[in-house]
């Protein structure tokens, strides 16, 4: 692919009612005498759910999310420190969203996810105990980084969760802004973090758990009163100021294979005056897919942002998300209901031709491939 998403094959058929996804189907040998890889039709609100991500409240998992599940319509499910009493408590949670998988037509694992990021960020008790701001200021950072890799990957894996929402490779511009303000960022050296982040993602992806880059195209600017989560936020930082500092850190973790990257939900003017960088095209197909060449998935943050208060519903932000290149939506508001609503809007967008074919299936792939490739 080039600088966007888009797949421009002669597969796109406008008129074609449901996409075909072989799931699960090994490639023959050549010559072998094998039956036909079978292929799974899924509708359009399947489709749409390969691409959301649930979350629900309380320590017992909602019947409605085991049904969208066992339906084919939801990609995975992030936890929260509410959804967890014990290891023991979470792992059964686990087994049963697994089950409810293994009765779908989607053959693929689902995406079980959290904040371990260290330090005060952490859903799970246990590794990595260590800040990511106590990681790089320790004698040797690289070191430390990787020792909480391998604790945060091997901790997740542990109770059956197979996607950490980190690190955090936002490089801060002030001591105890935003970011800094509860040691979420590894400094405020550039040089650092991107040594921290790669280390931190290599030792996390060889236990098996998939890392997340955090946030795109960077927070590091933002002063304690500018919280996405809480209202809109624009970061007026130039194009070389975001490329120099801000995005410094992103090159090497995609050079280590880093499998997601979240964006920010931040208005960078130097990239895109109007959008927030998660539904930027600029932004998304631009400058992280086009001019770093990034292959991987993308997710967004919390699509009930405050930062998004002027996009409209929660279906028409994912529906924007999408377009712009988002393969991911995190929808964390703790309620089965926002996944199944983001899912209708999908689902609709796409038989309306609002959203690209030939796009949406390319982020469904790249999706399934991230799935298969975990356990």
């Amino acid at each position: 692919m080039g600088s966007t998403v888009t797949d421009e094959s002669g597969l796109d058929r406008r008129g074609a009612l449901k996409a075909l996804l072989v799931l699960g189907a090994a490639v023959p040998l050549a010559g072998a005498c094998t039956r036909p890889a079978q292929a799974v039709a899924l509708t359009s609100r399947q489709l749409a759910g390969q691409r959301v991500i649930y979350s629900y409240s309380g320590l017992t998992v909602p019947s409605a999310l085991l049904q969208q599940i066992r339906a084919g319509q939801a990609a995975g499910v992030i936890f929260f420190r509410g959804n967890i009493s014990s290891e023991a408590q979470i792992a059964s949670v686990i087994r049963k969203l697994r089950q409810a998988q293994r009765q779908s037509p989607v053959s693929s694992p689902l995406l079980l996810m959290t904040d371990q990021e260290g330090g005060l960020v952490r859903r799970l008790p246990g590794a990595p105990a260590m800040s990511q701001k106590q990681v790089g200021a320790s004698k040797n950072p690289a070191s430390a980084a990787s020792t909480a890799g391998t604790g945060a990957g091997k901790n997740l894996a542990g109770v059956g969760m197979n996607v950490n929402l980190a690190p955090v490779l936002d490089v801060y511009y002030k001591s105890g802004n935003f970011i800094d303000e509860f040691q979420r960022s590894y400094s405020s050296r550039a040089s650092t973090v991107r040594t921290c982040g790669k280390a931190f993602i290599t030792a996390q992806q060889r236990t098996g758990v998939a890392a997340t880059a955090k946030h795109f195209p960077g927070l590091g600017s933002a002063t304690t009163s500018q919280n996405t989560d809480i209202r809109p936020v624009t970061l007026n930082v130039s194009l070389s100021g975001l490329r120099s500092k801000d995005e410094a850190p992103y090159p090497a973790a995609i050079a280590a294979g880093v499998k997601l990257i979240m964006a920010s939900w931040a208005v960078y003017p130097a990239l895109d005056a109007r959008h927030p960088a998660g539904l930027s095209p600029a932004v998304i197909q631009g400058e992280l897919r086009g001019r770093l060449r990034y292959r991987g998935v993308t997710v967004t943050d919390a699509i009930e942002a405050g930062a998004l208060a002027a996009f409209g519903s929660f279906g028409q932000r994912a529906v924007l998300a999408a377009r712009a290149g988002m393969d991911l939506l995190l929808c964390s508001a703790q309620n089965p209901a926002q996944g199944h609503a983001v899912v209708t809007a999908l689902a609709s967008a796409l038989d309306k031709g609002q959203l690209n074919r030939t796009a949406f299936n390319a982020a469904v792939q790249r999706v399934t491939a991230l799935r298969r490739s975990l356990h």
